[in-house]
């Protein structure tokens, strides 16, 4: 049995799932594994619209055959060139060789440039479009969504937008492909993480192909990623726009790294203090145990951070650092922030944590809190103040 679901009448989803990889990009784990999905419209004229990982090609192309019964694929729309969704256009020219890959001008270098690939090519352009007989593909350009040369697709007769990685979400689809056939809420992490981190440093980008994709009538979202929204349009649609707006909720994310367990002490205890000050939603990591993926997913979802971290070698703790330089390169905006750490001589976990301050320019509630050794009370003091205006902060803001 092979892996095609009608999507309606003439078109199919033939992805494929995988549970085998570890992690996403070679970074992101994906515990729940992770879809990649194709599409194919069997009209007067074929198009496959995007591709997958090499690794799922054999089942892919089972899967197109299945579809096609024969026939010969006459395009091939690549809305996105990374590899996990290109990785099997090679396959595909060799199969049906008179096949058109259709992308735009910023497509084909890549194109050539990972697979040697420079012949039947059809460029298009913002508000091109092709006829495959009964239905319509409609194509806009969507720069940096996360690509510079990402591109959408609305077939318009059955209002499906085919949006590459935008709208995506880890996780397989474990029977289920359409939104309303699955347990969103078993997804919902994988949904946000997958935002937070593939799509998060883009929030400028996506809020542009927004606007652009408003006026269309869409009644069914295909990602490359994740599930078929036909259910949950808008709310998946209106998810994006609050992310990249960078709109948080009421709540605190409070990130540690801890040799010994002073620096973590003085985490438990500004959590203890927010608590007191009517903060509930708190989420405490510690940057040695938890992969930046899901402590970043937070941090898009809450309006307060709160870092501490041990000295180490005159500077931060190696897990501190990286979560740091994530937020950093992410431009991570619109949150409030607290500092605290600890040192045995020269310290530079606090100090480097100012700076980094200084440089996302988010808002310092409160002096950092630096213990020597272990935190006197003078240190738990100060986390009471980071507490206390971090919780009157956020009451101001979300009242």
């Amino acid at each position: 049995m092979h892996n095609r679901v009608n999507i309606s009448d003439k078109i199919y989803w033939v992805g494929c799932n995988d549970r085998r990889t570890h992690l996403f990009e070679n970074y992101w784990p994906i515990p729940k594994g992770v879809a990649y999905n194709s599409y194919v419209i069997v009209d007067e004229k074929i198009a496959i619209i995007d591709t997958v990982e090499k690794g799922a090609m054999d089942e892919y192309l089972d899967n197109i055959e299945a579809v096609l019964d024969g026939r010969q694929a006459d395009y091939l729309i690549v809305n996105h060139m990374e590899p996990d969704h290109s990785g099997s256009i090679r396959s595909l020219t060799e199969r049906y060789p008179n096949m058109q890959i259709v992308g735009n001008k910023k497509t084909f270098p890549m194109l050539k440039g990972f697979y040697g690939i420079s012949e039947n090519l059809l460029e298009v352009k913002e508000g091109d479009s092709i006829d495959l007989g009964e239905h319509k593909l409609n194509f806009a350009m969507v720069p940096m969504l996360h690509w510079p040369e990402t591109m959408v697709t609305f077939e318009s007769t059955k209002g499906i937008l085919f949006s590459g990685d935008a709208f995506g979400a880890f996780g397989t689809l474990d029977g289920g492909i359409f939104d309303d056939e699955l347990d969103l809420d078993y997804l919902e992490e994988e949904i946000s993480r997958y935002y937070s981190n593939i799509v998060g440093k883009y929030g400028s980008p996506t809020q542009q192909a927004l606007k652009k994709l408003g006026g269309l009538d869409i009644k069914m979202i295909c990602a490359t990623h994740g599930p078929i929204w036909r259910t949950h349009v808008a709310d998946i649609i209106a998810k994006y726009d609050k992310w990249s707006k960078y709109e948080t909720d009421e709540g605190v994310v409070i990130v540690f790294s801890s040799m010994y367990g002073n620096t973590e002490k003085m985490a438990d205890n500004i959590a203890r203090q927010l608590v007191k000050r009517g903060i509930k939603k708190i989420r405490i990591h510690d940057a040695s145990k938890t992969h930046p993926s899901y402590i970043i997913n937070d941090i898009f979802r809450f309006r307060g951070v709160i870092l501490g971290s041990c000295a180490y070698n005159g500077g931060l703790f190696p897990a501190m650092e990286t979560l740091v330089h994530e937020l950093q390169n992410m431009a991570v905006k619109n949150h409030v922030l607290g500092i605290f750490g600890s040192k045995a001589w020269g310290g530079g976990g606090v100090r480097t944590l100012s700076k980094f301050a200084e440089a996302i320019k988010w808002e310092v509630v409160a002096e950092p809190a630096e213990a020597l050794c272990a935190p006197a009370n003078k240190d738990y003091n100060q986390c009471e103040v980071i507490a206390e205006s971090m919780a009157n902060r956020l009451k101001e803001l979300y009242t």
